[in-house]
């Protein structure tokens, strides 16, 4: 399974990204108001400069005060950003993700930003894989199975 098939169940959800150049306060009101957990960081919305995630802004938070919340997004942004393309295998980069305590990984293709998968994305694609699996098993031990021609199920003699 490659990451595409996420960005096929993405179909029509837009995801945010931030000039370099925006105050802590809106990106945090942008993350609030679209209910994720990270923004890409584009001047001009095609290139990704960095990733801006709730984790890099409470971290910093620690030791600035409240002060982050005046800084600009190139002050705390990560820009040694790991990306993926539609292509690339879902278990690949769910286990980058895991290795590097990634959470978000945008997607490019031809060097142009187009969306961003999170590690729940790729959670749920799992769970659906394994979902699908176990129905299919269960379909098997019934003595049950799918034609391709039709679709329809239908019982083998043993079944019966």
């Amino acid at each position: 399974m490659t990451v595409q098939r996420i960005l096929n169940a993405q179909q029509g959800f837009e995801v945010g990204h931030v000039s370099p150049d925006t105050e802590i306060s809106e990106v945090l009101n942008s993350l609030a108001s679209r209910n994720v957990g990270a923004l890409i960081v584009s001047s001009d919305g095609i290139t990704v400069e960095g990733i801006i995630s709730e984790r890099d802004i409470v971290r910093r938070l620690q030791t600035v005060g409240s002060d982050l919340l005046t800084k600009r997004v190139r002050d705390l942004m990560t820009a040694d950003v790991v990306t993926c393309v539609p292509e690339d295998r879902a278990a690949g980069i769910m286990a980058v993700m895991v290795s590097q305590h990634l959470r978000h990984v945008p997607v490019v293709k031809d060097g142009r930003f187009i969306s961003m998968v999170s590690i729940r994305d790729l959670l749920q694609l799992r769970l659906d894989e394994v979902r699908s699996e176990a129905d299919a098993m269960r379909s098997y031990i019934a003595g049950e199975y799918l034609t391709e021609e039709t679709g329809l199920r239908l019982a083998s003699a043993a079944g019966t």
